[in-house]
Formats: structure tokens, C-alpha cells, sequence
């Protein structure tokens, strides 16, 4: 089980991914995100088990096949260069099926899943139907590209987005939480961030602190290939390296019965100046 919150590339590692971090191992109950890297012709097949699943070509491109039984689809992605590149379509599995990633040109995936109720039909989302929103201003400005926010794509309890910030600048903020069902007003979700960075030896820095006592608390350094755990707490900014361009995917679930991103900013970091308030989620 991973007991620190700051998971360096290659400390999950096994057979079939760069990262792994399922409920096990990061001690919780419903959050899960994979990376796979296939070589060209290369082929991945996985069950997807409880959980519903969004493929998700962070470089090159596959083809994502389904079996369930006598239900079998098939969805060409196209993929992109790298994450700085643009969006990416990807493609949503359900719970309790059979899928195979299969890429002619080789590339790198992300698998984020969610444990989840409900069985939805496997999907295709299309790249120009993302809706993509520059947010902030100045040493704030970012990109999120809402590929699965909770009012963008249906899914039963998964919640997805990316996140692009130049270098030099902090995005995750002002600094903001959501580790407890008040209804309404914040809602509680286990939270991933996955980095990657541009250019060689680049770098950022990623903050969560307590909201409790004995609450999470960590500042690290990552790096492409990274990522940080969220069960609990304050978390941000999220700094970029001047000069290096810093993506991060977010990937989140939790026990609500609503799907739902209701988030509550640190009192003492929030100005009237800033313009990224808000709280039904933001990044």
C-alpha cells in the first residue's frame, strides 16, 4: 500500500504500467489511475472490474476495443503528439467488460477509473467536444480542459480533467479543498494529480497541507511521470517551473450519492481579485 502522498515515477511500477495506483495501494476506496506504455504494434488488454474506466492517449494514438459477452464496439482514437500538444478524444468503458488498447504507432495512455455503481455504455468523446476554458489571469493563468468534469461527461462517479500551466505560474489556486459532505457547499473526493513536464529537466511543485488535525501534508518536487495523492486537505498551488510548461491530470471519485465537484477555498488565500472562485470546482 502507498503510504506517502508523493508517488515518484517507477514506485508503482509492475508488468504492465509505469504507474499503478488502485484503492489498495493508495488506502482508500475509489479512485484509481494507470499509465501504459506501448511500443508501436504494441497491445494492452485489461478487465475492468467494479470500476468504469476512461482511456486517455497522453502521446500517440491506439485503438480501444470492448468485449462484454455478446456486445463488442470499437474506438479509433487519434491521440495526440504530447499532452502540450492539445486535447485528445478518448474513449469510456463500463464496469464488468473485457478491453483492449491497441496502438500501431506506440505511444503512452492514462487509465483513470473510478469504483462505481451504475454499468453506462462504453463512448467515444470526441476532441473538439472538450470544452476547453482559459482560467485566471496574470501569474494565475492556466488551461483546464474539461474532458470529464461532472457537467461535461456523463459518467457514474468519475471525474477527470487536465490541467496546462506556462512556467512561472501556480494554478490550484487560491489553495482549496473537498474532504467532507456538506451538501450544496462541498462535496467529498479522492483526488489524483498525474505530471508531466516540458522539456528536459524540468520541474514543478505540488502543496497539500492539513484541514484536520493529522491531515495530509506534503510539498514535492515532481516531475514527468509523478504523481500526488489527495485523501484529505488543502491542496495548491501547483507551481510551474519558469520556463517549463506543467500538465497535470486530475482524477477523482468519492462516496456521494450526487456526482458532484463542490470544492471550499482556504479563508486566508482567497482575495477579491482573484477570478477563479468558485464553488462548484475549479483548477
Amino acid at each position: 500500500m502507498t503510504k506517502e502522498l508523493y508517488v515518484p515515477r517507477g514506485t508503482t511500477a509492475d508488468a504492465y504500467y509505469v504507474l499503478d495506483i488502485d484503492p489498495e495501494r493508495a488506502g482508500w476506496t475509489h479512485s484509481s489511475l494507470r499509465i501504459v506504455e506501448l511500443g508501436p504494434g504494441g497491445t494492452h488488454t485489461f478487465t475492468t472490474g467494479d470500476s468504469e474506466w476512461i482511456v486517455l492517449p497522453l502521446s500517440g494514438g491506439c485503438t480501444v476495443r470492448i468485449k462484454d459477452g455478446a456486445e463488442e464496439a470499437e474506438f479509433p482514437l487519434l491521440g495526440r503528439e504530447s499532452v502540450f500538444a492539445g486535447v485528445s478524444d478518448f474513449a469510456y468503458m463500463p464496469r464488468d467488460a473485457r478491453v483492449q488498447i491497441a496502438s500501431g504507432v506506440g505511444g503512452r495512455f492514462a487509465l483513470a477509473g473510478a469504483k462505481c455503481e451504475r454499468r453506462l455504455p462504453a463512448r467515444y468523446g470526441p476532441a473538439p467536444e472538450v470544452p476547453v476554458e482559459d482560467r485566471g489571469s496574470g501569474n494565475c493563468a492556466r488551461q483546464v480542459r474539461n474532458f470529464a468534469s461532472a457537467d461535461a461527461f456523463d459518467c457514474d462517479r468519475l471525474i477527470a480533467v487536465e490541467v496546462v500551466t506556462p512556467g512561472g505560474n501556480w494554478s490550484s489556486y487560491p489553495p482549496h479543498k473537498h474532504d467532507e459532505h456538506r451538501p450544496g457547499e462541498e462535496s467529498e473526493l479522492e483526488e489524483i494529480y498525474y505530471f508531466e513536464i516540458d522539456g528536459p529537466n524540468g520541474f514543478g511543485y505540488q502543496r497539500v497541507f492539513p484541514s484536520r488535525e493529522g491531515g495530509s501534508d506534503v510539498l514535492a518536487e515532481v516531475r514527468t511521470g509523478d504523481a500526488v495523492l489527495v485523501p484529505d486537505g488543502w491542496h495548491g498551488p501547483s507551481i510551474a517551473q519558469p520556463g517549463h510548461t506543467m500538465y497535470y491530470l486530475n482524477v477523482m471519485a468519492g462516496p456521494g450519492k450526487d456526482r458532484e465537484w463542490r470544492i471550499c477555498f482556504h479563508p486566508d488565500h482567497v482575495n477579491s481579485t482573484d477570478d477563479t472562485a468558485s464553488t462548484k470546482g475549479y483548477r
